[in-house]
């Protein structure tokens, strides 16, 4: 994430202010800018209150393009409900924002009614919900808003890292596996890296439940849900690389660097460079967890990064660095 200043008065701001602190301009975030700008440039987006979107919308009265994106959202009058799906379209926002400055192809519903993304934001406080993708439809269920319930499932599935922002980024992966590997032409390339998606995905899930990963996991997948198929491999990796573009950027924007190349002389010319993106992220995680156990957390960042997952995440790196043009589904 950049580093953002109120408009008016340079004071730091944050990517989630509508109104800065310090000398109470009302702000919102110009996406066709990139910036946070005086509210009063624009259209503030209908979401403002239920969803404390802070964006401006294309048209007077009408949602932000962050907000079209959703299709399905909880009742108003749905108390617990509306509080998770505000965190979560702020969580999306933040995907969003990242979507843009990686220059990623993307598509919603609107103009791609058959592949296009879209986003259900489901409470399962009255029915079963399951989190996940289908033909770039992301299903959340809104119950990883509450801190309590996301740090039960962590612990429950023995991940090291489970957040919303996570979620969305693995979700809306499994699409880019669609927009970037198998409508370009790319499978290939895949299979030789993460292995032959075509093994059916459901009879790979129920082993997965089912057993303990295969011992070594970690010498070639991130995490142990990777193991479970191709797929989940590409979703996990694709993640975890957004994860290091983020906290890199976010570290560069704050002048942060740890015994690392700098991104900050050159970020557009230095962030192509998947060697040197690794050589300062390295080192950033090892300071970021000193700084967390020194206040008594567990480490932030708790993954190792193998030689075959640095391969795996440098394909990644290389679609998302060639910027393809958005190619529509079939249908």
């Amino acid at each position: 994430m950049r580093a953002f200043a109120c408009p008016h008065c340079s004071f730091l701001v944050y990517f989630e202010n509508s109104v800065c602190l310090n000398c109470s301009t009302e702000i919102s975030y110009s996406r066709s800018a990139r910036s946070l700008v005086r509210t009063a440039e624009g259209d503030p987006c209908a979401n403002l209150t239920l969803a404390t979107c802070n964006w401006l919308a294309p048209d007077p009265g009408g949602l932000c393009d962050c907000c079209a994106l959703t299709r399905t959202r909880p009742a108003d009058d749905d108390v617990e409900g509306m509080k998770a799906f505000a965190l979560t379209e702020q969580a999306k926002r933040r995907l969003l924002f990242q979507i843009d400055d990686l220059g990623l192809p993307l598509a919603g519903r609107a103009t791609d009614p058959v592949g296009g993304l879209a986003f259900d934001l489901l409470s399962s406080a009255h029915e079963p919900v399951t989190t996940g993708h289908a033909s770039g439809i992301v299903t959340l269920d809104l119950a990883e808003g509450d801190a309590g319930h996301r740090e039960q499932m962590r612990v429950q599935l023995a991940e090291p890292y489970r957040t919303l922002l996570g979620h969305l980024r693995h979700e809306t992966g499994h699409w880019y596996w669609e927009v970037l590997v198998d409508r370009p032409g790319r499978t290939a390339d895949f299979r030789a890296l993460f292995g032959d998606e075509s093994e059916s995905y459901m009879d790979a899930l129920e082993r997965h439940y089912s057993s303990e990963p295969a011992p070594g996991w970690e010498e070639s997948y991130v995490s142990t849900y990777a193991t479970a198929h191709p797929w989940e491999d590409w979703a996990e990796t694709f993640a975890h690389y957004l994860h290091i573009r983020d906290t890199s950027q976010t570290a560069s924007a704050f002048g942060i660097s740890v015994h690392g190349p700098a991104l900050t002389s050159d970020p557009e010319e230095s962030e192509k460079d998947f060697d040197a993106l690794v050589e300062t992220w390295l080192p950033l995680t090892a300071a970021l967890n000193a700084v967390n156990r020194s206040m008594g957390y567990e480490d932030l960042y708790p993954f190792v990064l193998a030689p075959t997952v640095l391969d795996k995440l440098r394909f990644v790196h290389d679609l998302v660095i060639a910027r393809p043009a958005y190619v529509p589904a079939a249908g």
